[in-house]
């Protein structure tokens, strides 16, 4: 059994991670506002009083609604972390140990328990009572620096990359301990942060920058992909659409596209420091077919190539289907949402569950019960 008592994304993210992956999740929330979440909109579409985002991270949970500053609701909360597996929080550090529910007061009640939480910045240091959202850990990370144009201004990545990232680096660390407590009866900790999984997520070009007398990543100027990778790396406008192109040799594409200039590029280093004048030359080439026309002569050749998908065109794509990514989520008989599978498959088998996002204290009847048998 799993206690969620974490808000927002990477926590749980975390927790919906496990449930797929068979847990029973119990989502500990606040009567009457429940998780923030419930009314983080990143549009303005809502499903029966609360936000898709909450919908697509909390499927698959059941709800307890209990205030941690009510002595009764708390000792309801200790009784359920007596009978737990793991634990989740996202707490600002502090708090949580002003509530009594911090590692050492659990682990007193469950020494077994795997905890884990998620913070913004650590539990020390200058950062760590600053907001632990998505895009100050972006920011503050150097990621920022690293996509868009080089006369662009920091861009930011289009999603919550740090939130999801950190999510996913809890559950690693909550299967592991898990694993260990297997072994040897013994529970643990486990910690991570926005920042923490972000920096992991440029491991391999901060390790260039650390080793390379410390030189500031460059953008390209054209159509840039990478801020390290040469050309040919990146994604092109054709006739009508858009392709992508990742490594390869920048002589052999000119043979290809039959664009003879690239000819002139034989040495490999030059496809980085020429890099923005190879990149000109094959924007300005590319324009003129389609992109059909261009794949059609680069995949035969085994040229790393793809198309640039729009989502409708992905859906109807057989590629796609085959996946079998989609899956329908209910609340109840009236309330329903297509969203994204687990992408996880144990032994050949997809990972799908038709319980949706629970509403606030769905489960406080059958919760209570339970515990009530048991005292």
């Amino acid at each position: 059994m799993v206690l969620d008592l974490s808000q927002f994304l990477a926590g749980p993210s975390a927790a919906l991670r496990l449930a797929d992956l068979g847990a029973r999740v119990i989502k500990i929330e606040r009567p009457g506002v429940g998780d923030l979440c419930r009314q983080l909109y990143i549009s303005n579409l809502e499903l029966d009083g609360d936000s898709t985002l909450f919908h697509t991270i909390n499927r698959n949970k059941q709800s307890f609604s209990a205030d941690l500053k009510d002595p009764d609701d708390l000792e309801k909360v200790r009784r359920l972390v007596a009978k737990a597996d793991v634990l989740i929080q996202s707490f600002r550090p502090g708090i949580i140990h002003r509530i009594g529910l911090d590692y050492d007061s659990v682990k007193a009640i469950n020494p077994e328990i795997v905890y884990g939480t998620v913070t913004g910045y650590g539990e020390a240091g200058p950062w760590r009572d600053k907001p632990g959202q998505d895009l100050l850990a972006q920011s503050l990370s150097g990621l920022v620096w690293l996509n868009g144009d080089s006369d662009q201004p920091p861009v930011p990545v289009g999603l919550a990359v740090a939130d999801i990232l950190a999510g996913a680096h809890l559950v690693q660390g909550i299967l592991a301990c898990l694993v260990r407590r297997g072994i040897t009866g013994e529970g643990g900790l486990v910690e991570t942060s926005l920042l923490e999984s972000v920096l992991d997520f440029q491991f391999e070009v901060l390790t260039t920058h650390l080793n390379d007398g410390g030189k500031l990543p460059e953008r390209a100027e054209v159509n840039n992909a990478h801020a390290y990778l040469g050309a040919p790396y990146g994604i092109y406008e054709t006739a009508d659409g858009f392709i992508a192109i990742a490594m390869g040799s920048v002589p052999r594409l000119g043979e290809l596209l039959d664009l003879p200039a690239l000819l002139a590029y034989g040495d490999p280093k030059t496809w980085f420091t020429a890099r923005d004048e190879i990149k000109a030359l094959l924007a300005q080439h590319l324009k003129r077919e389609s992109s059909q026309h261009w794949l059609d002569m680069l995949e035969p050749a085994d040229v790393w190539c793809a198309d640039v998908l729009t989502w409708p065109r992905l859906l109807e794509h057989e590629a796609f289907k085959v996946l079998d990514m989609i899956q329908e989520v209910h609340r109840d008989d009236k309330v329903s949402l297509r969203t994204t599978r687990c992408p996880i498959r144990i032994d050949g088998e997809v990972l799908k569950s038709p319980i949706g996002a629970p509403r606030i204290g769905a489960h406080d009847d059958e919760i209570s019960e339970e515990l009530s048998v048991e005292s």
